[in-house]
């Protein structure tokens, strides 16, 4: 224990020590991070991660200034040392309290699920990025009830040093627009993974998850079995044999939720114990179950959405025999079908024993890189400062010249327009693994570029004069 305490220690003075500067030239690895073979789900779709992104995303989730009153940022309701989650009932904002707890980030890029919030409202991790910070409550940028729009926050932004060279270091230019912040929060998030967990030494040992793992004891083995193996249920709903069923939701080795799951039977308000005038049965996403306790075993947060649940053994009580809780009208018509076996409502029966095997299996799924890696930490000192090393500095024959030169759209879709004192100059186009994709020399000053072909990530374009010398460097992203 003595030296468990001393690691923390240890880590926590690196982080301290470490944060408030961002090296430029000296990027963390997000775009390359190592993933298991058997991890197979992967939801970035056409935003791909970069450091250089990510950096900007993770500067961004850190930052205080994206609320109105520049008292909440992101990772006020989603913390490092919960894995991302958020220990409160409901999540403080900038204007009270908002209607359900923050849930977990860890993984959230291995999931089949595309929607977003506990009720799925965002269509997209891109989406759901800059909504907290557009709604009233949570971070104040909302253009309503007297609140500044999001406009006014990108105006704010333009004038904070730091941002320009890290839109720079991103898009190539210091534009900021909405698009580019939720690229960049979206690439932060979805670079946040856990894969040192016990579970995950096993899983890398067999060929499936049924096999049992060499590096378990037989408590985790069987909770694991538990877990995994369906149960066996009478045209009652009684579960007659077989296992629990946990992974027809809960699918490892993501052990992420299915993307058409329904209620699970939570019907309460946030805090509450039993069914209320405030019902809410619309509510179908679920974290991944990676990190859902810590080392210690302790619960990162209260669980379920509405945040009623404090430890597994209530969870677990709670999957044990459904109530359909009669005076809540059309309940049945909204509970996941995979918890009405034969038509009724699930009946377990689950002993102690099985009870504390799940348990000690669910702790196999916590690893340790997530709560102490720099490259998730918050970059800012405690006044909120963040001081820029190696500031990009884009090579022109001149101040004029670098500014007449625009590149856009970025991101680009189906053709990246280049604009400005090129007439004669040669336009290159390179891949972020610097292979070449396109060279021309610009007859006039508007040169077009089809990009279509091209999949999607960061490309980098080069200005250069007859005799090779390069006089711009730009970095967009095709989407």
């Amino acid at each position: 224990m003595k030296k468990y305490l001393l690691f923390v220690l240890l880590a926590i003075v690196v982080l301290v020590l470490s944060a408030m500067s961002i090296d430029l030239q000296n990027l963390f690895n997000y775009s390359n991070q190592e993933i298991p073979t058997y991890i197979t789900k992967d939801n970035s779709g056409a935003n791909s991660i970069t450091d250089e992104g990510a950096t900007l995303g993770r500067v961004l989730f850190y930052d205080k200034k994206l609320s109105s009153n520049n008292t909440i940022a992101c990772a006020s309701c989603h913390h490092q040392e919960f894995a991302f989650g958020d220990t409160s009932l409901v999540s403080v904002g900038v204007n009270g309290v908002t209607g359900r707890h923050s849930m977990r980030l860890v993984n959230n890029r291995f999931a089949d699920e595309a929607s977003y919030f506990w009720d799925e409202r965002a269509a997209s991790l891109e989406e759901q990025s800059t909504m907290p910070i557009m709604d009233h409550v949570e971070m104040g940028y909302s253009g309503t009830n007297g609140d500044p729009d999001f406009q006014d926050l990108l105006e704010k932004l333009a004038d904070v040093s730091y941002y320009n060279d890290l839109f720079h270091l991103a898009y190539g230019d210091t534009i900021i627009t909405q698009q580019k912040i939720q690229l960049a929060l979206s690439q932060f998030i979805r670079s946040i993974q856990s894969f040192d967990a016990p579970y995950d030494v096993g899983r890398a040992q067999v060929a499936h998850d049924t096999l049992r793992f060499p590096n378990f004891n037989q408590q985790q083995n069987d909770g694991k079995d538990l877990f995994i193996s369906p149960a066996i249920f009478n045209n009652d709903g009684v579960r007659i044999g077989g296992g629990l069923g946990c992974a027809n939701c809960h699918r490892p080795p993501e052990f992420d939720i299915v993307p058409d799951s329904k209620s699970n039977g939570v019907v309460f308000t946030p805090g509450s114990t039993r069914p209320t005038g405030g019902v809410d049965t619309v509510v179908f996403k679920s974290p991944s179950l990676r990190d859902v306790v810590d080392e210690n075993g302790r619960v990162n947060g209260p669980l379920m959405h509405t945040a009623n649940f404090i430890n597994l053994t209530n969870v677990l009580n709670h999957y044990d025999r459904i109530n359909l809780f009669p005076q809540v009208q059309g309940i049945a018509d909204v509970i996941d079908e995979r918890l009405l076996p034969n038509g009724n409502p699930q009946d377990l029966r689950m002993t102690n024993q099985e009870r504390n095997r799940v348990i000690t299996f669910l702790g196999t799924l916590t690893g340790s890189d997530v709560y102490t890696n720099e490259k998730w930490s918050n970059p800012f000192d405690e006044n909120g400062n963040l001081e820029i090393i190696n500031s990009p500095v884009v090579t022109s024959t001149s101040e004029k010249e670098k500014i007449a030169i625009t590149v856009f759209p970025n991101p680009v879709v189906d053709a990246l327009t280049i604009k400005g004192n090129i007439d004669s100059r040669i336009i290159e186009i390179y891949t972020s693994k610097g292979r070449t994709i396109h060279s021309e020399k610009a007859t006039s000053g508007l040169m077009n570029v089809p990009f279509q072909q091209y999949p999607p990530g960061m490309y980098v374009v080069l200005l250069k004069d007859t005799n090779g010398r390069t006089l711009s460097t730009h970095k967009i992203n095709k989407i």
